[in-house]
């Protein structure tokens, strides 16, 4: 165990204790008494000591001392009751903390960072046991957590770990905080504070990695900068829960189209340690047995197996959930099988002395188990969920039936198109028949040795025989066998017949695009030529579309649908469908093929690994992803012949996306040599064009009208290629990639690819912004930041996020982040250059009404930008006019309310819509100051108030309220004359209107409270208000401002802009302060600091 460095004095010691390791920095010693010298004297001397002491002063017998070459003083840190327990303490110090000690320059800072490391790995190892334990402890640690990094309480801990920081080449050791949206780090060591804070939406790398000074540490990208943490105690445990949090982050803000409300991990105010490793275990269970969602592992158990078929025990787990019994070898024999827990009548405990259990299934086959720890706890699990998960009774067809069910309202095709239209002739004696029917006795005896159906034994020879290549008669069924479709398809019973029933008859823009693809599905097979195909194609993919509109209908789902129809029946093809969309291929079909391009990156991983004298060909592997995409979205269909696609999709239903990777592995280390003779890319895909060209099934049963072999295929010059010999060399060269190492890399991509995206989107969203706005391209990069997390910032701690539910990835770049009032306000306040303390609210609130044109009660970055741009950039004339036209925006009880319809993103582009908007637009760049509406009574007071509190604080304040009452007394003297002017007899010509201003601004030099309006008297306060605080009557008494009778009466003066602004030219103090230079970069850097603070 580690302990708390304490001082140890080797002077006298050395007669006790014998060092058996040591280096610079460490010595591991055994005390005397114990081990191979134990026969002496003074080793009988000490062991007696130790046995007659009491337990309290025993001494652990291995023991672990800190010193450094220049000091004589040694510091134990470690010690053990057995030289394995200590020798891992080592092993630990040699692996991680060795090589980091040479970067210090002194003997003190070596022995202060050794110690802070100690005592952040004793802290470390009651951790995960204090949040069970010790609640307190936990408590102690968020209360910490909240002190130290100003993070609102809404900000859940999730755990956190002693670790280093290394920042140049010195480690800082501290504690890293993992909590729902933030990863947090803090050290103070020899007098350096290390403080960081970055949201978990900004990782866009995330990796274990080594090197040469940092033995195992974890790497973490944020907007480009890499930082590294170490010498964690549990580092894969770390790890994982980091990897966790990120992608629950990057699906949750980014992912909307697969990110499920229903998820264990929705509610990001629930999330603990224990939900996340519980979830994680979830998932992995159900991706290895390829099980429904709704299945969660129960119990865990481990045991042997009798295996039938090769007499022997396998050592492996029992995994129990709601409705299956699995089973999993670890002895390094791939065998696994499922037992759907309805197919269970018994369970008996033949042997107790071998702790073993018998489960007896329908169909006269039993298993046994034996050697379970647990086994009578086991078997009344099983029995009590035997009575629980009743048989589902699913519709099974009849192999006698014809060719559709008659449902109630929609005729559904109970047989596989390829039944319908090339129907199996058993007396046909061709050699190729004569293969297929070798193939099927086969799997026949495979049956009978391994059992068929839901309980099939899986092991190596099920894989071997999948290579081979799958019998036409067997391929539906065994594609719904081994992609699990079988379990979903059985547990919802009568499913697919209500999607048909509800879908029918509507319409949407997925079906729109389900009928322009219709027919280019497999066009040259005559099951597509026909209504009875296209008829079963639309139907799957319609119901799909309504079952998952998040998805709806994407291209190359008609092409895979398609060759499903072809060999499992229409519900059959509808279940595997979902299999591939919602489990197998992940994100693949939505409108980013996010879950293409994270494969895409795998795929470019493993050429670097595998096809090293490709690499160095080309250095830029871009080109790979571009020209294999079309590969992994069609799974080879769309580039290969139909006979030899299906047995690549033999080949994924059994092993995944792990058998496309190999494959497309294969593919380019057969064309090796005439890649690298090639100069560019154009000449590369005509090779691999000419490859695919030449693949061909020389075992394919199925008629020539139905094959789609190319133009070259009797070409006998070109030399062709067996898809089962390329199938067969891709797993004999690859096929040591393992499953679990594919979906390591998928979830390190997929952070990558995801941001990848999103600096695309900004890149053209500032492309298009910087046109109209004098930001610099610096500034309106941490401006995009700001304006994007503080669209996240209202989700952090939300569930149903308003501003959550309407960004839609399909929208334009610059309607993708958008705000709402409350965002708006909270970041306007943020950015706006004035300290507008006492209207700060109806400010923000006014300038959003003012760039909410379209009234959808949103605002994106483009409009934020030109808001910000004329109060930063533009002249007096163009912040004066912006202000006035705030003020002219009329208060609505709708005011916050978002009105936008989610689906906009998806509905057909109306392009004399876009047309008449962009002309709109274009007008209204050229908007003279002419045609801006008059500013009546109520909006030209709030106007004054705005002007009064934007003055606020400002060194002029009190010059520039004067000039701001001198204005108004101005403007109101001349609405006075205007109206007498108008109340006078037609006789007077209207020449003396200029005079009367001529007067009018002549007695503007001396202005009193009184001139504000022209006809009162009773008012003597002062014109202004004073710097310490005392506010203007204008702002006292808005409502009071405009005493003249008639005015008050009438309430129908009014001030064009042109009349404002002519009077505010006049006072040099305001023109100045307007004019004056704004610190943008101090600005974004206040709001970049507080605009976490400012959530609370």
């Amino acid at each position: 165990m580690w302990l708390k460095p304490e001082e140890v004095l080797l002077k006298n010691a050395l007669k006790l204790w014998v060092t058996e390791k040591s280096n610079d920095y460490f010595v591991l010693q055994r005390r005397r008494g114990y081990g191979e010298d134990s026969g002496g004297l003074t080793g009988l001397l000490v062991g007696t000591l130790d046995t007659v002491l009491d337990s309290t002063a025993k001494v652990a017998p291995f023991r672990i001392l800190h010193q450094t070459p220049d000091s004589q003083v040694y510091w134990s840190i470690a010690c053990g009751a057995s030289l394995e327990e200590i020798s891992q303490h080592w092993d630990w110090l040699q692996q991680n903390i060795i090589r980091t000690l040479s970067v210090f320059d002194s003997g003190e800072d070596i022995t202060s960072f050794v110690q802070g490391k100690i005592r952040g790995l004793i802290a470390e190892e009651g951790t995960s046991a204090a949040d069970e334990e010790d609640p307190e402890r936990f408590r102690e640690a968020v209360l910490r957590f909240e002190r130290l990094f100003g993070l609102p309480q809404r900000e859940k801990l999730v755990t956190y770990f002693s670790c280093s920081y290394w920042r140049g080449r010195v480690p800082n050791q501290g504690w890293i905080y993992l909590s729902t949206n933030f990863l947090c780090f803090y050290s103070y060591m020899l007098g350096t504070e290390v403080k960081l804070v970055y949201p978990w939406d900004e990782v866009s790398r995330l990796e274990r990695t080594s090197s040469v000074l940092l033995a195992e540490s974890i790497r973490v990208c944020v907007r480009g900068e890499d930082h590294f943490f170490s010498m964690l105690l549990r580092l894969q445990q770390t790890y994982l829960i980091m990897q966790q949090l990120a992608d629950y982050a990057i699906v949750r803000f980014f992912d909307k189209e697969t990110f499920n409300a229903e998820h264990p991990l929705a509610n990001p105010l629930h999330i603990t340690q224990r939900a996340l490793e519980i979830h994680a275990r979830n998932q992995s269970f159900r991706a290895f047995f390829r099980l429904p969602q709704e299945e969660n592992l129960c119990e865990v158990h481990e045991s042997f197996l009798w295996v039938p078929f090769s007499h022997v025990n396998t050592l492996g787990k029992i995994c129990v959930s709601e409705n299956y019994l699995c089973f999993a070898s670890q002895d390094g024999s791939p065998c696994h099988l499922i037992i759907p827990l309805w197919e269970v009548f018994s369970v008996e405990l033949p042997d107790r002395g071998s702790r073993a259990l018998t489960v007896c299934l329908r169909g006269k086959r039993a298993l046994r188990f034996s050697e379970v720890r647990d086994f009578e706890r086991l078997a009344a699990t099983i029995r009590r969920k035997c009575g629980t998960a009743g048989s589902p009774q699913h519709y099974i067809s009849n192999p006698d039936e014809q060719g559709v069910m008659v449902g109630q309202s929609q005729a559904v095709s109970t047989e596989a198109l390829m039944n319908v239209f090339h129907p199996h002739d058993a007396e046909n004696l061709d050699p190729k028949m004569l293969k297929e029917r070798m193939k099927e006795q086969s799997w026949q005896i495979h049956f009978t040795e391994y059992g068929r159906g839901t309980g099939m034994f899986c092991t190596k020879k099920t894989g071997d025989l999948i290579v081979r290549g799958v019998p036409e008669t067997l391929r539906g069924e065994l594609w719904m066998l081994f992609s699990g479709a079988v379990h979903d398809m059985t547990s919802h019973p009568g499913y697919y017949g209500r999607l048909l029933e509800e879908c029918m008859g509507s319409s949407s823009l997925a079906c729109d695009e389900i009928e322009r693809d219709l027919h280019r599905s497999l066009p040259e097979h005559p099951a597509f030529q026909s209504d009875t195909g296209i008829s079963a194609l639309r139907r799957v993919l319609t119901a799909y579309a309504h079952r998952n509109p998040k998805i709806g209908y994407c291209q190359a789902m008609n092409i895979l649908t398609s060759v499903l129809l072809l060999y499992a029946k229409e519900e059959e093809a509808f279940w595997l469908l979902v299999a591939v969309c919602e489990r197998m291929l992940p994100d693949y079909f939505n409108r980013r093929i996010i879950g293409a391009l994270v494969d895409q990156a795998v795929f470019e991983e493993l050429i670097r690994e595998h096809l090293t004298q490709l690499t160095e060909h080309m250095t830029d592997l871009s080109f790979f992803s571009s020209v294999s995409l079309s590969w992994f979205l069609t799974l080879f269909i769309s580039v290969l012949p139909i006979e030899s696609a299906v047995n690549v999709v033999d080949c994924f239903f059994y092993d995944g996306i792990k058998a496309i990777l190999q494959l497309g592995l294969a593919v380019l280390d057969y064309n090796m040599d005439n890649l690298l003779c090639c100069h560019d890319d154009a000449e590369a895909v005509t090779v691999l064009n000419r490859f695919f060209d030449s693949v061909t099934n020389k075992d394919s049963p199925l008629p020539a009208t139905v094959q789609q072999a190319s133009a070259t295929a009797n070409d006998k010059s070109i030399q062709k290629v067996d898809i089962s010999d390329l199938i067969k060399e891709a797993y004999e060269k690859y096929g040591d990639i393992r499953t679990e190492e594919v979906e390591n890399m998928r979830k390190r991509n997929k952070l990558y690819v995801i941001q990848t995206l999103e600096d695309t989107t900004k890149q053209n969203v500032l492309r298009v912004v910087a046109q109209d706005v004098k930001f610099s391209a610096a500034q309106l990069d941490e401006l995009y930041m700001l304006f994007k997390k503080q669209h996240f910032v209202s989700c952090y701690w939300s569930v149903c996020s308003p501003a959550l539910q309407n960004h839609d990835p399909s929208l334009p770049y610059l309607d993708q982040y958008q705000l709402d009032q409350s965002q708006f306000s909270s970041l306007f306040n943020l950015l706006q250059p004035w300290t507008t303390h006492t209207h700060v609210r109806s400010l923000a609130r006014s300038a959003f009404r003012l760039l909410d044109e379209n009234g959808d009660g949103l605002v994106n970055f483009k409009e934020f930008m030109c808001s910000l741009d004329i109060l930063y950039n533009r002249p007096f004339t163009e912040k004066l006019k912006f202000l006035f036209k705030m003020h002219l925006q009329p208060d609505s009880a709708e005011d916050g309310v978002i009105r936008k319809c989610p689906e906009r993103g998806r509905a057909k582009v109306d392009l004399q819509e876009y047309l008449k908007q962009w002309q709109e637009d274009l007008q209204r760049r050229e908007e003279n100051i002419k045609d801006l509406p008059r500013i009546h009574q109520v909006q030209f007071i709030g106007l004054t108030k705005t002007l009064y509190g934007v003055f606020h604080g400002n060194e002029e304040e009190e010059s520039l309220y004067r000039a701001v009452a001198r204005v108004t007394s101005l403007l109101l003297r001349m609405e006075e004359v205007g109206r007498k002017l108008q109340e006078s007899s037609p006789q007077k010509t209207p020449q003396s209107t200029p005079t009367s201003t001529s007067q009018a601004n002549q007695q503007e030099t001396a202005p009193s409270h009184s001139d504000i309006t022209p006809t009162s008297t009773s008012r003597p306060s002062t014109p202004t208000s004073s710097p310490t605080g005392t506010s203007s009557p204008v702002l006292d008494t808005p409502t009071d401002t405009p005493s003249s009778p008639s005015a008050v009466r009438d309430g129908d003066w009014s001030f064009s802009f042109e009349q404002i602004l002519a009077s505010l030219l006049n006072e040099p103090s305001v023109v100045r302060f307007f004019e004056r230079a704004i610190d943008t970069d101090s600005l974004i850097g206040h709001a970049r600091k507080n605009q976490l603070k400012d959530a609370h």
